[in-house]
């Protein structure tokens, strides 16, 4: 068995304000690349974290991170504010409504990835702009790796053209089915998929929410439609889709190899659906941190259950 290989992870680092039905939060953990970083920490260590904080940032989510086994050498500490959402959901929790979002000190944040994490071979550019993408990738500096890269509908409609140029330098491209509507301009995701291979990366991926997930590969000959584990509850789904794109991340970086088989993927999706569902089961990163191998482990046993006839 091959051995694990460095996987960096690149995103925002957030202050996040949650309401839903049940409850109302402040001063969660937040931000596409630590809901990544620690997904992909149960499959791997170290993750490697970049992004950028301010001086209002809770020192305890900073530590919690690093007990998980993620380095911070690339997280920049400035003297501004936190980038911030604030967000409330309502009884259908597939829909939100963003209230506030405080860009702070993402607004001009220059991606810095420090040497030696910028040789790993794994590389995940979690939601950011596409000028923030393309500015880590230009940083890392292995000469054989694997790179992923996630989007929003926001970079959809204001940086399309840069995110072309992201495609083009990508292994897998990650997208839910709404963006990958829009991005595509058309309603039939089969079709969607193998559009988005035809913008460069050799896999797609799009994921489905509460339906779980459709993996695109062989410019479009191999297809894999993977379930969600089945939720009696969620409570904030928030950074589920990161959670996803993380232990995606972390389980193909955990196999060893910077061109994994169709095998390899389909079950690195699976994955990356059964851990995003505990995401789903407390607010901000609250279940994932309580979370242990063991119970992982008897959740993939059940979900293999109840999808194998």
């Amino acid at each position: 068995m091959s051995a694990p290989l460095p996987i960096v992870v690149g995103g925002t680092i957030a202050i996040d304000n949650v309401k839903t039905p049940v409850s109302d939060e402040v001063n969660l953990l937040g931000g596409s690349a630590a809901y990544a970083a620690l997904a992909a920490s149960f499959y791997h260590a170290p993750v490697h974290l970049v992004g950028i904080v301010g001086k209002d940032f809770p020192p305890e989510h900073l530590a919690m991170l690093e007990s998980r086994g993620i380095t911070l050498d690339g997280v920049e500490r400035s003297e501004g504010d936190s980038f911030t959402w604030s967000g409330e959901y309502f009884n259908n929790m597939n829909q939100r409504v963003t209230h506030r979002v405080g860009l702070n000190v993402l607004e001009s944040w220059q991606v810095k990835v420090p040497a030696p994490i910028n040789e790993s071979n794994f590389v995940v550019l979690a939601n950011m702009s596409p000028d923030n993408q393309l500015e880590m990738l230009a940083q890392c500096q292995s000469t054989s790796r694997f790179v992923i890269a996630d989007t929003m509908d926001l970079w959809i409609e204001i940086a399309n053209e840069r995110l072309h140029d992201v495609l083009k330098q990508i292994d897998l491209f990650v997208i839910n089915d709404s963006e990958a509507r829009e991005f595509t301009r058309t309603n039939n995701l089969l079709q969607a998929g193998r559009m988005m291979l035809e913008k460069g990366p050799e896999h797609v991926v799009i994921k489905l929410g509460e339906y779980g997930a459709m993996l695109f590969s062989g410019g479009g000959q191999q297809f894999f439609r993977s379930h969600a584990y089945p939720l009696e509850e969620v409570l904030d789904p928030t950074g589920a889709g990161d959670s996803f794109l993380g232990a995606l991340a972390g389980y193909l970086a955990a196999k060893g190899s910077v061109t994994p088989d169709f095998a390899t993927l389909r079950d690195a999706v699976v994955h990356g659906s059964v851990l995003a569902s505990f995401t789903c089961e407390a607010f901000s990163t609250r279940r994932l941190e309580a979370l242990d191998a063991q119970a992982l482990a008897g959740r993939m046993e059940h979900f293999r259950s109840v999808t194998v006839w």
